[in-house]
């Protein structure tokens, strides 16, 4: 695992680099749909991947294995009220079922959930979006989302709109997650994660805390 800067100020941790010309693609730790990836893969048309131009990389660091962190020992409980805050077993088996739902990892999701709302399904931003993964309420209709503070339903919802951002954009992450942020409009208009301050400290931080998740796992299943 490397943590790499870029120019912009953009950081991201990644597997490994590959270097073309004048463009370097930097790979994440596994795919949206939950499979693994080595540092030794070839087909890189089936990896997350972030392409950037070669001058822009100013540091790489190497990151040493972390400790893995402690799980919750407390068994899932019955689904009760879902317009109440879930427990963590609840809420990682919504995930669960969503991700599964849309091939996408739990952990992605999960990650999106902490950067959105923290967890706290009653979350409200500035601009008006709702619930654990913050749907604005246009979205919400879209998506069929009734109550966007019931946490499946809003979780549901979350996970079909980053599915439909995956496909459009071939499963890079990065762009996904920076639509998911500014709207795919954006992302468009500067073909790339746009240069939004917001934006982009978004996608860090929800990349980061992605592979802090994935790594903790490889970790826990190496001891």
């Amino acid at each position: 695992m490397e943590h790499v800067t870029l120019r912009n100020g953009f950081e991201l941790d990644c597997v490994r680099r590959e270097i073309s010309g004048d463009k370097v693609r930097l790979y994440f730790a596994t795919n949206a749909a939950g499979g693994s990836t080595s540092a030794g893969a070839s087909g890189s048309e089936d990896m997350n991947f972030l392409e950037v131009a070669a001058d822009s990389v100013v540091r790489v660091e190497p990151i040493a294995d972390v400790a893995p962190l402690p799980s919750a020992a407390t068994p899932a409980k019955a689904a009760g009220s879902l317009f109440t805050e879930p427990t963590k077993a609840e809420l990682q088996e919504m995930l669960t079922h969503a991700g599964a739902a849309h091939h996408i990892d739990a952990d992605l999701l999960a990650s999106v959930v902490r950067a959105e709302s923290g967890g706290h399904v009653r979350a409200v931003s500035r601009t008006g979006a709702r619930g654990l993964m913050q749907l604005m309420p246009g979205t919400a209709s879209d998506l069929g989302v009734q109550d966007s503070f019931q946490a499946d339903q809003n979780i549901a919802g979350g996970t079909a709109y980053l599915d439909a951002l995956l496909v459009r954009y071939h499963d890079n992450i990065a762009l996904a997650l920076a639509a998911y942020n500014a709207g795919p409009k954006a992302v468009d208009r500067y073909r790339g994660v746009p240069p939004y301050a917001e934006t982009r400290a978004y996608v860090a931080r929800v990349i980061r805390e992605f592979n802090r998740r994935k790594q903790s796992s490889l970790v826990a299943r190496a001891q």
